[in-house]
């Protein structure tokens, strides 16, 4: 069954020490900590990954987290992969489950997330499926 939910999440980024880059390029590496509120209702924590252009509006990054927490009442943990890029202020985001990443009662969990960040609040927009407990399979 494909579930969609909306929340609100705080975001804690952290910045880490990174090697230097000679080309101009500007690098970073920071710590995540958030927490989810509504359906998702968890903590995360992970890591970023990001290189900025001396060109004004144009980045990119990779994020790992690990999500715990309950999803739709069902406990457990999965871990989210972002992949994001900004070309001279035109963005493109992808976040995914990672496949067979979930466990507990999160087993099979599969989706996508967005999001959005309106007001200076920070909002998720989860799209996803989660295979039926194991005692409903028969």
């Amino acid at each position: 069954m494909n579930h969609t939910i909306q929340g609100l999440f705080d975001v804690s980024l952290v910045a880490q020490p990174t090697a230097e880059d000679a080309s101009g390029a500007i690098l970073g590496r920071r710590s995540i900590d958030k927490r989810y509120h509504g359906e998702l209702d968890a903590t995360s924590r992970g890591e970023m990954l990001s290189a900025g252009s001396p060109q004004t509006g144009s980045a990119g990054y990779v994020a790992i987290e690990k999500v715990t927490g309950t999803l739709g009442g069902r406990r457990g943990s999965f871990y989210l992969q972002h992949s994001g890029t900004m070309s001279r202020g035109d963005h493109a985001l992808q976040i995914i489950v990672i496949p067979d990443s979930g466990t507990d009662e999160l087993v099979g969990l599969r989706g996508r997330m967005g999001i959005r960040i309106a007001d200076g609040k920070h909002y998720y927009d989860f799209d996803y499926s989660l295979d039926p407990p194991q005692d409903q399979q028969d």
